[in-house]
């Protein structure tokens, strides 16, 4: 029987606290000790502590077991912290996470400049905007995004790295079978997904807040993009600071609502910041081999229309076509202008899209490819406004072809 098994009976104690836990591991040296300890002996070792000891008392690894078939069938890498695959980074903060679950490749975040990007779910399209410029410019200049995947800018970040083909992480507030959405399941094949709780735990308000130890846990630096005087970036920007991390504000309007708390982060000594050249520079001695100065422009993208707006398309550059609104139709995209900034591999995914709601099998087949690398060019196609998606993994292309094409 493997160590792990032992792990997760001590992790999934719900009532026993960080500190319990702390000092059973110290006394014993690892769970399969805690194990075998005699009847009785780790309620005497708790004391007043004694709270969810008699879990531990009855010596069942049943719902152990089950987690690991679970997490098995779901494609969930279990790591314990004393696998050579749990960052030290994590190790290092207050009540570290005894396992996490993790889904994708996990990068080795001690040797990268990890960079939180985070502010409000309630963005401004300029935060948006600068939420995914900021991911994109990062991740080009060689550092890996972390990002809680909330709505708002949090989401903004994650996708300008997928746009940038860079490493990002996504830290979860909920088991992974609770995390939905495109965002999640592209970080599923093309980075990785992070989370502290077990399959089948459900979820509480705060798995959130205790979500930012972790993500600023990861992390070397921290920026922020708009955030009211009262929101849960203030909770992660105060958790990052006890960590002793770079925190960065992008400032914004004074007269703002959204920007008043970033805008007191400024006035409390952040650094300002524009770009992601201006994070990264502070990073780039420590990180010699791996951060770069680069100057990439972010992609043109279509513009995503707001609750009651009719769809527009973004008009590209070098492009004089008059832009059409159609309000019950997709739009298209000029084919001979838009395929100049596609790379091969995406060009190979568009010449065999031969008609609408295409199955992604049908595409891998026909392309010859691999699936995740399939499945990432359609994500940066999604995001360049390319291809859209229907339910069922069904894909359908946006571009206008001519009788000539």
């Amino acid at each position: 029987m493997s160590a792990i098994e032992y792990w997760l009976w001590l992790s999934t104690s719900a009532k026993l606290s960080p500190r319990a836990k702390a000092v059973l591991l110290a006394y014993y040296g690892s769970p399969e000790a805690m194990y075998q300890a005699p009847e009785g002996e780790i309620t005497r070792l708790l004391g007043n502590r004694s709270e969810g000891a008699e879990t531990l008392e009855r010596r069942d690894l049943s719902s152990a077991m089950r987690i690991i078939d679970i997490c098995d069938s779901q494609g969930i890498d279990v790591i314990s912290i004393q696998d050579a695959e749990y960052p030290v980074r994590l190790k290092n903060i207050y009540a570290p996470p005894s396992v996490i679950y993790v889904k994708g490749k996990l990068p080795k975040l001690d040797e990268e400049a990890a960079i939180a990007v985070i502010g409000t779910r309630n963005a401004s399209p300029y935060g948006t905007k600068m939420g995914l410029k900021l991911g994109f410019e990062i991740a080009k200049c060689g550092a890996v995004v972390i990002s809680g995947l909330t709505k708002g800018i949090d989401a903004a970040g994650a996708e300008g790295a997928l746009l940038a083909d860079g490493k990002c992480v996504g830290v979860l507030g909920v088991p992974h079978e609770m995390s939905k959405g495109k965002l999640s399941e592209e970080l599923a094949v093309r980075g990785a997904l992070v989370s502290e709780y077990p399959p089948g735990a459900g979820t509480c308000r705060q798995y959130f807040r205790a979500r930012n130890r972790i993500s600023a846990g990861l992390s070397v630096g921290v920026v922020v993009v708009e955030a009211p005087l009262k929101s849960g970036t203030k909770l992660f920007v105060d958790e990052a600071v006890e960590q002793g991390k770079e925190i960065f504000v992008v400032p914004g309007n004074a007269d703002n609502e959204n920007c008043a708390g970033s805008n007191a982060m400024l006035k409390d000594g952040a650094k300002p910041v524009t770009d992601g050249w201006d994070i990264m520079s502070e990073f780039e001695k420590l990180f010699p081999e791996k951060v770069k100065k680069v100057r990439a422009e972010l992609p043109t993208l279509m513009e995503k229309p707001s609750q009651g707006e009719e769809t527009k398309t973004v008009k590209p550059k070098n492009n004089t076509k008059k832009v059409i609104d159609k309000p019950e139709s997709t739009e298209y995209i000029d084919l001979k202008t838009q395929l100049e900034s596609l790379s091969q591999t995406q060009i190979n995914i568009v010449s065999v899209m031969d008609s609408a709601a295409m199955q992604v099998d049908e595409i891998i087949e026909r392309t010859g490819l691999s699936p995740a690398k399939v499945l990432a060019d359609l994500t940066i196609l999604q995001l360049k406004g390319y291809v859209s998606q229907q339910s069922g993994k069904r894909f359908t292309l946006n571009i206008k072809r001519s009788e000539d094409s």
